[in-house]
């Protein structure tokens, strides 16, 4: 049975690979802490909240994330395809999120605020209603997604294969629609 912990603050913490494993946190936050050499195993975060934290090559294979906000977190080549599914709900703020993978995950409603998210693997994810506001979403795939009341309005640098993506009712900004156009080689002015 993990351990558990419950309304805690941790503050300028540097996890070791295994520091964190068979533990439970519920609505505890995490301040400017390192998980970068975490490999986590039967982790737990319920109503967390992660401040300033370092994610970045962490393994988090078989980690439960429920309702969990991340906030001026660096989450490089994090594969979050590998995390528990069961209640998966995650928000992000102000993240570099680059080179991570969401592949075939269902993140219905997730929020990326002013997130940098360059080359992230969306693929066959579903990302209905999810809010993409200021995002720069260079080189990030889209191919099988379900992006169906997206809001890419405010994000720039996309480029989205609509006969490879649903997007039915998403919505985007004229200036960007460029991003759905690349594939037909053709030039809007």
């Amino acid at each position: 049975m993990p351990d558990y912990f419950l309304d805690i603050e941790y503050n300028n913490i540097t996890y070791g690979e295994k520091d964190v494993n068979l533990k439970e946190f519920e609505c505890c936050t995490f301040n400017g802490c390192d998980f970068s050499q975490c490999n986590f195993i039967g982790v737990v975060f319920i109503d967390c909240t992660f401040n300033d934290c370092i994610f970045s090559g962490a393994k988090i294979n078989h980690v439960a994330l429920r309702s969990v906000f991340f906030y001026r977190c660096k989450m490089e080549e994090v594969n979050f395809a590998m995390c528990d599914k069961l209640i998966f709900e995650v928000h992000f703020k102000e993240c570099v999120l680059d080179f991570s993978k969401f592949y075939t995950l269902k993140i219905k409603g997730t929020t990326f605020v002013d997130c940098s998210i360059i080359a992230v693997d969306f693929m066959s994810t579903n990302l209905t209603e999810v809010i993409f506001d200021n995002c720069d979403l260079y080189r990030s795939e889209f191919a099988k997604a379900n992006a169906s009341k997206a809001n890419f309005k405010t994000s720039y640098n996309y480029t989205i294969d609509p006969t490879k993506t649903k997007i039915k009712k998403a919505v985007f900004s004229l200036a960007d629609v460029k991003g759905l156009l690349f594939k037909h080689d053709i030039q809007v002015t």
